[in-house]
């Protein structure tokens, strides 16, 4: 029910949205790059289409990519890998850092932009409320940086493969996918607070 309530509002927003975009495209011509752009990605590893039953994953820089929900919209691929025991429970704030590079621009310019904390770690401290999408704190990550907890313990570090409409909020209407390098941790990494405003 909260991810067909989260597609839903994320599906909206992406529609009053576009008139930010690109005047020369349509939103399904922004849609038809996009899955240009990450199948060109995904087109250099092995696919999973579907969870193990088990949720025993291999992982290393030669594991394969797993896709994590029916629509194709994020993939993981497993680097370092903490126990499923080590999930966390709804509420629970877990921290992460990372770094994402536009599949986009890959694919159009073969340029390779990475942004993100993880090599600042001055940085503020990035966190959500596990499976809470009611705080904007934790709704602004996107369902995409969180399906992956559902299956993994915090402290793994993974590459993830997201799509526009389970990205940051913000950015929907921009129609762009990501790869993430993400590493989740189970406390405050930095300072920080945790309360809302």
């Amino acid at each position: 029910m909260k991810l067909k309530l989260f597609t839903i509002l994320t599906a909206g927003i992406a529609l009053l949205s576009l008139g930010s975009c690109d005047d020369d495209k349509s939103y399904a011509d922004l849609l038809r790059d996009e899955r240009r752009a990450t199948n060109s990605f995904l087109s250099n590893y092995r696919i999973i289409n579907e969870i193990p039953s088990d949720t025993i994953f291999e992982y290393g820089e030669d594991a394969p990519f797993y896709r994590i929900d029916p629509d194709g919209n994020v993939y993981m691929q497993v680097i370092k890998l903490d126990s499923k025991e080590n999930r966390p429970k709804v509420d629970q704030p877990v921290y992460f850092r990372f770094m994402r590079m536009d599949l986009n621009m890959l694919y159009t310019d073969g340029v390779e932009y990475w942004t993100g904390n993880a090599e600042n770690m001055f940085a503020d401290p990035t966190f959500f409320l596990f499976d809470n999408y009611t705080l904007n704190s934790s709704a602004q990550y996107g369902y995409g940086l969180q399906l992956p907890l559902k299956f993994v313990g915090v402290n793994s570090t993974l590459n993830l493969v997201v799509k526009s409409q389970y990205g940051f909020t913000d950015e929907i209407s921009y129609v762009v996918p990501f790869l993430y390098e993400i590493t989740y941790y189970p406390s405050m990494i930095g300072g920080g607070d945790t309360g809302e405003e």
